[in-house]
Formats: structure tokens, C-alpha cells, sequence
């Protein structure tokens, strides 16, 4: 979605200060208990019920033609769950507090296009809802913003379709998947004699199968709401099927299109090779050894069916953020490399077309455009409405925003990535 070693791990210092507090705990008894709760952001109540869930909410045709009032968007953006049948990916088994930063952040100003900003304007005008700024593993800023808190879940859009990317890399590095040069229909042998056929999985990420696509959320002609009335219909095989009625507008890796149906092509991959539902595989490679502290859901073709691939996830700001520091760490958690080397480089860096283009974006990650973000090498996850997940390799920087812009595209005043910059330099 766009419009035009521990000392240098935070995951594996949260690890590994998990294990020390364990045992400070019992030495100390009650007294170091509560100093920690003072000290680090309280985990949510698993066993709480969830505080949002009596709240009137919109349909998902209302989502995608941009017509829900600003309150309405709010409430219906952190209850997804409630439009769709959902996955469960559990909270880690051993859930750690993010540890909140010495110094906070706590204000910022920046420009953009000339004008001058402050955090607040930021927040007010595009109508952030959630703001979860990290460095070095830690908390520089939360805020909460529209009746949110720390147990809100909140949907991430076109965020998922890098989730789905990143658990394409778990796939190759636990063999899964042979290599990401292997042929689709290897994998999905449903779309033999589709535009699909000669499209690499490497194609699919790079959203450049030559399939011919619209993406126009508002119009109900469009491709991405036939993959959407699909997905309202809940029969198995559904979205498939649309994929695979797709003629073929160009030759394989020649043409990127942004194309929602690619991430769903990605997620049969992933379901056939780890012979898994991608929110059990994202639970077990991922989810429950970042520390995360709530359970996520994930949107459903049908009942019990196949995950959304590009879109319907939704998880906490928090969890959001481990994610983050998740690939700020390359893919490796403690000593083990859940990605393989290299990937997050690949992944998140601008690719090349087999014509040998160049393109602002990597294997379903956008990549910054900015001088600064490009000197950096910053890149997102991006999703409709305003959701973003910033990451910035260089300043060790992780940014979480939530937003509730009631037009899928187009609803933000500031620009999200001058304020990224902006964070980014202050924390230099």
C-alpha cells in the first residue's frame, strides 16, 4: 500500500533479562516484583475480557469504500476479528515486558513540504490512534490515542502482506521451501495453466507475476473487492479461484503491479509447503519467541480455511513493535536464525526486474525514498487507512503507527515518513 551477541541483540538482551529477573525474583521475593512493575510496562490480563468488544461497528464494504464516520473507523479498525472468522496466534509462552528507555522522547518537530509540525499536529491530523516509537530494544514513546491502550488489537492491512513475506524467509531457512527461484505451481499445482504458470515465488513477492490486476479498493469492480466478495462468501477455495481466472497481462518478472491477490497466491505456497496454517506456523517460528505478550488473530478465507495473506492481522502496538525488532535483529533471535542470512537485507532493499529495473520496493516491504531513509536504508510495512511499521537499520530505530483515516488512501495531512525521519535523527 503506497500511494505514487546480546550486547547488540535487544531480543536476545529481553531473553536474557528475563532469565536474570527470574531468578532476582525468587532471591528478592515480593519486593523485586514490585519494583518491576514500576519500572516496565504492566503485560495485558490474558484471562481479561477484551475492552472493546460491546462496541457498534461498521461492515467491511464500508471499510474498503471509505464511507465509515471517523468514530465508527475507530471502533471497527480494533475489532476485525468481529468481521470475519479468524485464526488465534497465542501469545508467547513466556511473555517479557518491553523495557521502557532511561531518556523518553517526548515531543518532536519536524517539516514537511515546507510547513512545520509538532508531534501533536501529527497525532491530530492524521489521526493517529497508536504511536510506539523504540531504540535499542526500548520504549522512547507510547502513546494511546482514540479510548486505545495496551490491550487494544488493532488491523494492519497491506502490514500483513510483509508478515506473509517474512514467513516465506522462515520457509527457506528451515527448507520448506527449496528456493524462492522455484516455480509457483511446484507448490500450488491448482494453478497450472493460469497466469501463474512460469511465475516464480520471487515474482509473487516482488508483486510482478505479469497477471493483470486492479487494486481500486473503492470500486467495487475492481479485482481487489472480487478477492474481497470472495473473502465476504467464506467457501473454501474462493480466492483461489479468483487468482487463478486471471488472464496474463505481462511476461513473468517484467511488470510490478501492486497486487493484493499476490499475497494470497503466497499464502497457498506457504500452507502447502509448511503443511501448516500460517498463523500456527508465525506462532511457533516467530510469535512465541519474541516475548509476545497477547494473543494476534488472523483473517480467514472460510471457517477453519485458509489465512488472508494480505490483510486481517491484528495484534497489539506492543507486539507490533517486537515484530519490528524482530528484523532490526536480521531475522535471529538469541543464537538462532529463524531467516536466512541475508534475507532481511534482500527482502527489505529496492529489487530488480528480470529487465534489470529498479524498483522501490523489495519482497512485499516498501522501501524508504528519502535521502535520509535511502542513506539508512530504512523500509515499511504499509497498510490502508494509516498503519505503518517503520524499521531503520542504521539508528536502531522501530516505529509503530496506528491510524484511523476513514479513506483507504490518501487520508493523511503529514507525510508518516517525514515524521519517521524526523524521529530517526533525533535519536541518532
Amino acid at each position: 500500500m503506497r500511494t505514487s551477541s546480546v550486547a547488540c541483540n535487544p531480543l536476545g538482551r529481553i531473553s536474557q533479562a528475563r532469565s536474570e529477573n527470574k531468578l532476582l525474583a525468587f532471591l528478592r521475593g515480593l519486593s523485586f516484583a514490585a519494583l518491576l512493575v514500576a519500572t516496565t510496562p504492566a503485560l495485558p490480563a490474558a484471562e481479561a475480557p477484551y475492552p472493546h468488544a460491546a462496541e457498534p461497528i461498521g461492515t467491511v464494504r464500508q471499510i474498503y469504500d471509505g464511507v465509515l464516520t471517523p468514530e465508527m473507523a475507530v471502533n471497527t479498525f480494533r475489532n476485525i476479528d468481529r468481521l470475519f472468522p479468524v485464526r488465534k496466534v497465542p501469545r508467547s509462552s513466556q511473555p517479557a515486558p518491553l523495557p521502557q528507555a532511561a531518556t523518553p522522547l517526548k515531543t518532536l518537530r519536524f517539516s514537511d513540504e515546507g510547513k512545520q509540525y509538532s508531534l501533536d499536529d501529527y497525532l491530530k491530523l492524521n489521526r493517529v490512534t497508536g504511536l510506539l516509537v523504540l531504540h535499542e530494544g526500548r520504549i522512547k514513546m507510547e502513546r494511546y490515542l482514540h479510548g486505545n491502550s495496551e490491550r487494544t488489537r488493532w488491523m494492519s492491512m497491506s502490514i500483513a502482506k510483509s508478515i506473509t513475506s517474512t514467513l516465506i524467509g522462515a520457509a527457506v531457512e528451515e527448507g520448506k521451501i527449496t528456493s524462492i527461484t522455484d516455480l509457483v505451481t511446484r507448490y500450488v499445482p491448482a494453478l497450472k495453466d493460469s497466469a501463474y504458470e512460469g511465475v516464480s515465488v520471487r515474482d509473487v513477492l516482488m508483486m510482478s507475476s505479469g497477471a493483470r490486476w486492479t487494486e481500486t479498493y473503492t470500486n467495487p469492480a475492481s479485482d481487489r473487492r472480487r478477492l474481497l466478495e470472495a473473502q465476504i462468501a467464506q467457501k473454501p477455495g474462493g480466492a483461489l479461484a479468483v487468482m487463478k481466472s486471471l488472464p496474463r497481462a505481462a511476461p513473468p518478472g517484467s511488470v510490478n503491479n501492486y497486487n493484493t491477490g499476490e499475497t494470497q497466491v503466497a499464502a497457498e505456497i506457504l500452507r502447502s509447503a509448511t503443511g501448516k496454517p500460517l498463523a500456527d506456523y508465525l506462532h511457533e517460528r516467530i510469535w512465541n519467541r519474541i516475548d509476545a505478550e497477547a494473543d494476534a488473530d488472523w483473517w480467514l478465507e472460510s471457517p477453519d480455511g485458509i489465512e488472508i495473506g494480505g490483510s486481517g492481522f491484528s495484534a497489539t502496538l506492543r507486539d507490533y513493535g517486537r515484530f519490528g525488532l524482530f528484523l532490526l535483529n536480521q531475522g535471529r533471535i538469541g543464537n538462532t536464525a529463524i531467516l536466512p542470512a541475508g534475507w532481511v537485507s534482500e527482502a527489505t532493499t529496492p529489487r530488480q526486474l528480470r529487465n534489470g529495473k529498479l524498483l522501490d520496493y523489495g519482497y512485499l516491504w516498501w522501501t524508504g525514498t528519502s535521502p535520509a531513509a535511502r542513506k539508512d536504508n530504512s523500509f515499511s510495512a504499509e497498510g490502508i487507512h494509516g498503519q505503518y511499521l517503520y524499521i531503520n537499520p542504521a539508528t536502531r530505530v522501530v516505529i509503530v503507527v496506528w491510524s484511523a483515516q476513514p479513506i483507504p488512501l490518501g487520508g493523511a495531512v503529514v507525510n508518516d515518513w517525514a515524521f519517521f525521519d524526523a524521529a530517526s535523527e533525533a535519536l541518532r
